[in-house]
């Protein structure tokens, strides 16, 4: 009986020689620079001799430290320089409002004629925040109607079939641009009075971003209701912003006294009040005829 060459006589089956491995795909670059090929470094290594190198030198140290303390002394002198014109502690007290004041302060502005107190509080010699006073000016207000009052030019000039990029940014840097304007009047007119008060450029710019109120609702109706209806909304909220804001300047900036005083100096702050306050029904019609048609 003949057997298969892979077994013996006894039926057992022959161990078979093991075949050699196959080559590797890859060489190991595990062991560092001597399997790279040519004997050259690994990638990264003269990078990291260079900055051991670098950090071990005394001079660089010494570049590197008074680099950073120049860093330092830079960025404190900004931040002092910033902190000079723009506080920011100040700055907070103008947005601390809550939804109770915004109500009161939107229908103060509305119809200021019933208001009796018009000083503002104070605790320790210190100001009461909006929200506990609603004589305080505020920036929240302006600042949302200023918003409020892009996107209704918008939508108005949409509806008009006149809407464009350029239009739009062009209504609201022009609004924009009489704020800042009255406000460098404002200033320069009670520096030129010598008037004394605690008034700064964010009570002027909260007092003077009111008016935007007054401009909302009249291109509101005026798109409603016509150009009728545009003019009598613009008249009322005119005489109504007129009203608030003498009797808040007399109290804030003139004195609840000076008013009725008799001299020059007297005279020229009652001028620069109501001067003031005329001036709001021009820009609100400037700023809003061209919206309603």
């Amino acid at each position: 009986m003949a057997y298969h060459s892979g077994y013996g006589a006894h039926g057992s089956k022959h161990r078979a020689r093991a075949a050699p491995d196959p080559p590797p795909l890859f060489d190991d670059t595990s062991g560092g620079y001597s399997s790279q090929p040519g004997g050259y470094p690994a990638p990264g290594a003269d990078v990291a001799f260079n900055v051991n190198h670098l950090l071990g030198d005394p001079m660089a140290n010494v570049a590197m430290a008074y680099g950073s303390s120049i860093a330092s002394h830079g960025k404190d002198m900004v931040h002092k320089e910033l902190h000079r014109f723009v506080s920011v502690n100040k700055l907070k007290y103008f947005f601390a409002v809550d939804t109770a004041y915004v109500a009161k302060k939107l229908g103060l502005l509305v119809f200021p004629y019933t208001h009796q107190n018009w000083e503002v509080q104070y605790s320790r010699d210190v100001p009461l925040p909006p929200r506990q006073d609603l004589n305080a000016p505020d920036l929240y207000i302006p600042t949302m109607a200023f918003i409020t009052y892009v996107l209704l030019a918008g939508m108005a000039l949409g509806i008009q079939k006149r809407f464009s990029p350029e239009v739009l940014g062009l209504c609201a840097s022009t609004a924009l641009v009489w704020v800042v304007m009255e406000v460098l009047a404002l200033l320069l007119g009670l520096y030129l009075a010598t008037v004394r008060s605690d008034l700064s450029t964010f009570h002027l710019l909260a007092y003077s971003g009111y008016k935007y109120v007054g401009m909302i609702l009249s291109v509101l109706t005026g798109l409603l209701f016509g150009s009728n209806g545009y003019y009598v909304v613009l008249a009322w909220t005119s005489s109504a912003l007129m009203y608030f804001i003498v009797r808040s300047l007399r109290t804030a900036a003139l004195g609840s006294d000076s008013m009725g005083g008799s001299g020059p100096r007297q005279r020229l702050q009652l001028y620069l009040t109501l001067g003031a306050a005329a001036f709001q029904p021009l820009i609100i019609y400037w700023l809003t005829f061209h919206l309603v048609r």
